[in-house]
């Protein structure tokens, strides 16, 4: 069977296999999305496909949602079961797990790496725009070495300071996504008392807010500040990130940042309402141009 031949939908999946930037999550979330519709297409529920993989429905959501990876004999026969017996056919799905169950760059730092942002790597990793509202830290796309190191130290007060050095270079590797050839976007709003904390002092703030300065300068990177004159009807009043993505298999994502966990919300209502509270915050909050200014003048105020 051609491509040309291929059901509707069909196409998106060889178009990922010829991609090479395309990581594992986002591979991941796709496949899930295709046996969702493979499913659907056939009139199966989810508790007759659980079945036929010596499992449950609640197993066949996490699949389909991209939570997990994918065994190959549950594969195997759910496109079986779905009627999807053509060997080329199967073989690009079985090419599309493999990519899926590989290993992201994180993998370096399972051992300190929490399962439920591991998830958050990986989407931010496929997004084409990433929108984040703090109120507490500045973003770790964004922090230096040193900022870093005070604020992990705080979330982990007593952890050793190998574990503690570990997490700051997971946080710096991180970064190098904003230098990459297809580098997303990165839209950040920052309340202004985030700038007036000094974690780890003076001089550690002072490289901090020059480093920002610098970050600014490139063409995928935007930062306002929301100074406290912002009134509370564009306040979120607690930090929130949307990751959008070019794939049109990867819905929009809200990403709510815990203590000791995550949430993730794709339900559009959930993220239309995330997004007008963005919105909001970059109409009332500083300009990119004033949120510069702003910088030198707490630099001079600090030097």
């Amino acid at each position: 069977m051609t491509a040309m031949m291929r059901p509707d939908g069909e196409l998106s999946i060889a178009r990922y296999l010829k991609e090479p930037q395309v990581g594992p999550t986002a591979a991941r979330i796709v496949l899930g999305a295709q046996l969702r519709r493979l499913r659907t297409g056939a009139g199966i529920s989810r508790e007759d496909a659980g079945k036929a993989i010596r499992g449950s429905h609640a197993k066949i959501t996490r699949l389909e949602r991209g939570q997990v990876g994918f065994k190959r004999q549950d594969l195997v026969d759910l496109l079986t079961l779905y009627h999807v017996l053509a060997p080329e056919r199967r073989d690009d799905y079985f090419e599309l797990a493999d990519q899926a169950n590989s290993a992201g760059w994180w993998h370096e730092y399972s051992d300190v790496l929490e399962d439920w942002f591991e998830l958050h790597l990986g989407l931010e990793e496929a997004a084409a725009l990433i929108r984040t509202y703090q109120v507490q830290f500045l973003p770790g796309l964004l922090q230096t070495e040193e900022y870093a190191q005070a604020v992990t130290r705080i979330g982990y007060p007593n952890a050793p300071q190998e574990k503690v050095d570990r997490l700051v270079a997971l946080r710096m590797e991180r970064q190098k996504l904003l230098t990459r050839t297809d580098a997303p976007r990165l839209w950040a709003v920052v309340d202004e008392a985030v700038l007036r904390r000094p974690f780890g002092g003076t001089e550690v703030m002072v490289a901090q807010l020059q480093h920002l300065l610098k970050a600014v300068q490139m063409p995928n990177v935007t930062l306002q500040i929301a100074p406290f004159s912002v009134g509370a009807n564009a306040a979120a009043g607690a930090p929130f990130s949307i990751l959008r993505f070019a794939e049109p298999e990867l819905p929009d994502k809200v990403y709510l940042e815990q203590l000791t966990s995550a949430l993730y919300l794709d339900k559009q209502e959930s993220v239309d309402q995330y997004t007008a509270v963005m919105d909001r915050l970059c109409t009332e909050a500083n300009t990119p141009q004033e949120t510069a200014d702003f910088l030198h003048q707490l630099i001079d105020q600090l030097g």
